[in-house]
């Protein structure tokens, strides 16, 4: 069994490589090729391309890619016909996977004595909150859709696609599978000490407030968030018990390590690759809106969700975002949990004053996210996420 697999950013590459394992306990001898990142080449898939390449966000970056773009899109339909798999497995990244869906299902139509790839949807793009009208697109193009939001099954109904199950969300298994480092700060110099009045040397400061920042995956996501959480971090430090807080930001290899410069100049720790083991010590977080809040509430974190983007991309945004929330929390919860500061509402007072309130684990703003927290574990939790989809797909190839 042949399966190509497009992944076009850091948690789909996560997703994508827990799908491969769990297809490979169906398919012993499968082959794997795609799009995809380090964790998805890591579990055996050949890589074409690497998501570093692929990642553009935004309507005003998309425009100054499209050259870029067009050749990558053309590549890859180049290069799965070339595979010939038996299945293509669309893993979220919409504006890319949709058209090369709809090149396929033209190319086998008008091409019908060819072997025909079975086309799967595996995280649905998030097309009830923008352009809908894509649903169409999925009902003509996709063989079935792997749903992990409980919401979109309703949704697709309003376009007569049934073709679609909900198997949960994937973030259960990544959890799952995740092993605690309980020495994660003391590896990392990241635990301060201090002299016991008693004269004890390195007993450990109980005082210290650990806060994660996770600035997102993408460049363009790093450059716009980093300069306002390095204002918050200057701003503590202003407080009287300024030393009592570390400020930690969750990098990603496979950015230019160099983004990351003014954080560590301005006193923040960076730490790559190692975002379960900052949020399983973490006491607050400031995190970019995308699949990072949600992880950031299964873990139980108090959080502040923000994002920015260019000005034109914004303005276009407000035309045509169909949902309320942004943050995935809120969006499953249908209130809000978790505060989101979207733009000039990201700035360094709003932002600060919030995360106040997280971290006074003695308030009502705590109280009531944990609480929530645990309401929204109880509404999704589903375990064995992968294994449910690849043993769907494995009865769907037949």
């Amino acid at each position: 069994m042949r399966f190509y697999i497009i992944a076009g950013e850091k948690s789909g590459d996560l997703h994508a490589s827990n799908l491969v394992n769990a297809l490979k306990k169906e398919y012993p001898t499968a082959i794997f090729r795609g799009f995809g990142g380090d964790l998805m080449e890591n579990n055996g898939v050949t890589l074409a391309k690497h998501y570093r390449e692929t990642a553009f966000m935004g309507f005003f970056e998309v425009v100054q890619n499209l050259g870029t773009i067009q050749k990558l899109l053309s590549f890859c339909k180049k290069d799965i016909l070339e595979f010939k798999p038996d299945a293509v497995i669309f893993v979220d990244y919409p504006g890319f996977n949709l058209r090369i869906a709809k090149y396929l299902r033209s190319y086998y139509n008008k091409n019908s004595t060819l072997k025909t790839p079975k086309l799967f949807y595996y995280i649905s793009p998030k097309l009830w909150a923008w352009n809908q009208s894509r649903a169409k697109q999925i009902k003509k193009n996709i063989d079935y859709m792997f749903s992990i939001l409980p919401f979109e099954i309703e949704f697709y109904k309003k376009f007569d696609f049934d073709r679609i199950t909900y198997v949960g969300n994937p973030l259960f298994d990544a959890i799952e599978n995740y092993k605690p480092n309980d020495s994660f700060l003391l590896e990392n110099n990241l635990k301060d000490k201090v002299k016991a009045i008693d004269g004890e040397l390195n007993k450990e400061n109980s005082n210290q407030k650990n806060i994660a920042f996770l600035a997102g995956s993408r460049k363009q996501e790093v450059k716009s968030l980093l300069p306002v959480m390095i204002e918050v971090v200057n701003k503590f430090k202003q407080k009287s018990d300024a030393a009592n807080y570390k400020f930690i930001l969750a990098g990603v290899s496979s950015l230019d390590e160099s983004l990351y410069d003014e954080a560590k100049a301005n006193g923040i720790d960076v730490i790559f690759e190692q975002t379960y083991d900052l949020l399983s010590h973490a006491d607050a977080a400031i995190v970019a809106s995308g699949t990072a809040t949600l992880e950031t509430a299964l873990f139980e974190v108090p959080q502040v969700v923000i994002y920015k983007v260019n000005a034109i991309t914004y303005q276009i945004a407000k035309l045509v975002i169909k949902v309320k929330w942004v943050s995935l929390v809120n969006l499953i919860a249908n209130k809000e949990i978790v505060k989101e500061l979207l733009q000039h509402d990201a700035n360094v007072e709003t932002i600060s004053q919030e995360l106040e309130l997280l971290l006074d684990k003695e308030g009502d703003r705590y109280d009531f996210m944990r609480k929530e927290y645990i309401a929204l574990k109880n509404q999704i939790q589903t375990e064995g996420v992968s294994i449910r989809t690849a043993k769907k797909i494995k009865e769907l190839l037949g």
